[in-house]
């Protein structure tokens, strides 16, 4: 019935994927692009790289509308999808990369400079006989960068580069995008949910939701702004004594500004540090329980933007 109640009658939603997102991204500069899934990132992507028409407002992508010219649009961007490859599955990485060659037009000299450099970052001489369908995702990850950068981009746009690799790979790879940043002064646009790429890689962060802008600004500026919240660990000898110490309510403080608990051997103080010091509550700890061991963490970049996701905080 409902088949057939829909021939005659349809019902249509109309959603807005990007709301007056105003961006300006300037040469070499790495931005980390994030939000909730369905925020509105791919979308935007899609404008830049030309894949979608926006239905009001203006991109321009190096001085190209970049859906009104396409072909020239591709030439100066490289794209990495880490759910998809841009390689050929049956054929060895150097044929990949000789196809691509001819495509952008690299000439000769440039290709063996260009491969020569893309080994040293990312090491591509250990599997680039080998064909795709049998290299790991470490390995296909590092390949779709260096096809991506084989006709020297002036803009990269990274879609999750990170996803499912291990720790070392990640590092590798973080390393690579680094020094093609600082060799070639490319422009890298990343949107990831790893947001410890977002810590390692970018000066700037944009964070968008539900299609709309909700902070553009520094990574640091947005940590010291809204990262007032910090941990201390300290490891200590007397668990009965410590189970005394409230920090809270001797220093009168609300319990959003200090809270206090053990675990194990270590006891726990987080703090609002607006609110108090460090110094005072390492002191007032150290005069009634001995201290063996103690660290410090600040809040990192993912625990604020899971609030500004949550509106826990006002930007």
């Amino acid at each position: 019935m409902g088949t057939v109640k829909g021939l005659f009658s349809k019902e249509y939603i109309v959603k807005t994927a990007v709301n007056k997102i105003s961006l300006d991204i300037k040469k070499g500069e790495i931005v980390g692009y994030i939000g909730a899934n369905g925020a509105g990132k791919s979308t935007t992507i899609k404008i830049m790289t030309g894949i979608l028409i926006p239905t009001s407002g203006n991109c321009t992508v190096n001085g190209i509308v970049p859906y009104e010219n396409r072909q020239k649009n591709a030439k100066q961007i490289g794209v990495v999808f880490g759910q998809r490859t841009q390689l050929w599955w049956d054929l060895p990485l150097t044929e990949t990369f000789s196809i691509l060659k001819d495509i952008y037009d690299v000439s000769e000299d440039d290709f063996k400079g260009r491969m020569k450099f893309l080994n040293e970052v990312l090491g591509l001489d250990e599997f680039i006989h080998s064909a795709v369908r049998t290299l790991s995702l470490g390995q296909r990850m590092r390949a779709d960068l260096g096809a991506a950068l084989i006709h020297n981009p002036k803009i990269l746009f990274l879609d999750e580069p990170t996803i499912g690799l291990d720790v070392l790979v990640k590092e590798k790879l973080r390393k690579a995008i680094k020094e093609i940043n600082k060799k070639f002064q490319t422009t890298v646009i990343l949107t990831t949910h790893d947001l410890s790429d977002i810590e390692e890689l970018c000066d700037r962060i944009i964070i968008i939701d539900k299609g709309s802008k909700v902070y553009d600004g520094s990574v640091n500026e947005i940590k010291n702004e809204y990262g007032f919240l910090r941990t201390i660990e300290m490891s200590i000898i007397d668990i009965k004594k410590a189970l005394e110490i409230d920090i809270a309510k001797e220093f009168n403080l609300l319990e959003e500004d200090a809270k206090t608990w053990i675990c194990g051997n270590s006891m726990f103080v987080k703090f609002n540090r607006n609110k108090i010091s460090v110094s005072d509550i390492v002191a007032h700890i150290m005069g009634k329980v001995q201290v063996v061991d103690m660290s410090i963490k600040e809040t990192d970049i993912e625990e604020i933007v899971k609030k500004i996701y949550a509106y826990e905080v006002s930007l």
